[in-house]
């Protein structure tokens, strides 16, 4: 698992990332190998993204950004 440091450090390059592609979709399964994490870390960081209002999880089960007027997503 990693420090707290290291999750706010990769919580700011995964909400980087999303900003610059704004209709990325990701599971979490991609989400993982994307950002190379193991689960327990990955769900981690899934429910800082959503709580902080970065992402949102879409009727797929993907994860989507949040101010995209354009997904249908459901929190």
């Amino acid at each position: 698992m990693l420090e707290t440091t290291d999750i706010l450090s990769l919580v700011a390059r995964i909400e980087c990332e999303y900003r610059e592609m704004p209709g990325l979709q990701l599971t979490e399964s991609q989400m993982q190998r994307m950002w190379r994490l193991d689960g327990a870390t990955c769900e981690v960081m899934i429910t800082v993204l959503v709580t902080q209002g970065i992402v949102v999880k879409t009727p797929r089960n993907a994860y989507a950004r949040a101010d995209r007027r354009d997904n249908s997503a459901a929190a």
